[in-house]
């Protein structure tokens, strides 16, 4: 499925190449005046660009990026072909960079450890916990992610396409923290809790060591609260 906050023009620009190369809508010059109306389209004849051949060849650009998508043959309006091969390539590089993006509008609350005050994403989807801190470059000192389970069980972590180090604590129902796992950047091994959980606060790495917080140490906010 395309993204849907895929530019409107994008969208339609596949929708039109498909139906050029499939047949399904025979174009013809006057079919583009509404587009070039609503300012999708724009048009020059090729005779004003260097070594044009002939008057009767037109290529036809989109307003940013000029992209080749039909030509004239006797007369007859007909697809380029490298047009759709384009298309395919952008939809797929942005399909790409949609599933390569960090997560940053999360729902957030607030936790504390001792007189320290954590401003925390929220991470209680299987979507958003699949995801996670992956992709993240950077992480402010006093922010963190909370995975929030359904319900305790044993929980393992790893650091696949994830940027940063980072140390997981492993939390359970009342905030005490059952255990501490540093993990290292792109690498796929397991962090498990010792026991099952229902938390887990990643957060950078060294941070809980700078605190002098370590397994026993008990977190307060919202979600241990109402347990």
């Amino acid at each position: 499925m395309l993204d849907p906050g895929l530019p409107l023009n994008f969208l339609i620009l596949v929708r039109i190449s498909y139906r050029f190369l499939s047949n399904k809508w025979p174009v013809t010059p006057n079919s583009l005046t509404h587009l070039n109306k609503v300012g999708f389209l724009s048009g020059r004849a090729s005779d004003q660009r260097v070594g044009a051949k002939n008057h009767h060849d037109r290529t036809f650009f989109s307003p940013r990026q000029p992209v080749s998508i039909c030509r004239y043959e006797n007369g007859v309006m007909k697809p380029m072909k490298n047009a759709f091969f384009c298309l395919v390539a952008c939809c797929c590089s942005t399909l790409s960079w949609a599933q390569n993006a960090p997560q940053l509008d999360l729902p957030r609350i607030q936790i504390t450890a001792g007189m320290y005050l954590i401003d925390t994403q929220v991470a209680a989807t299987p979507e958003q916990r699949s995801t996670g801190l992956m992709h993240r470059r950077q992480m402010p000192a006093g922010e963190g992610m909370l995975f929030v389970f359904n319900f305790p069980s044993e929980q393992c972590f790893w650091m696949k396409n994830t940027l940063i180090p980072l140390t997981a604590a492993f939390v359970a129902d009342d905030g005490t923290i059952v255990n501490l796992a540093d993990m290292k950047p792109l690498t796929t091994n397991s962090h498990c809790s010792a026991k099952p959980v229902r938390y887990v606060l990643e957060m950078n790495q060294g941070w809980f060591d700078k605190k002098g917080i370590k397994a026993g140490f008990k977190l307060a906010g919202r979600p241990f609260a109402a347990r």
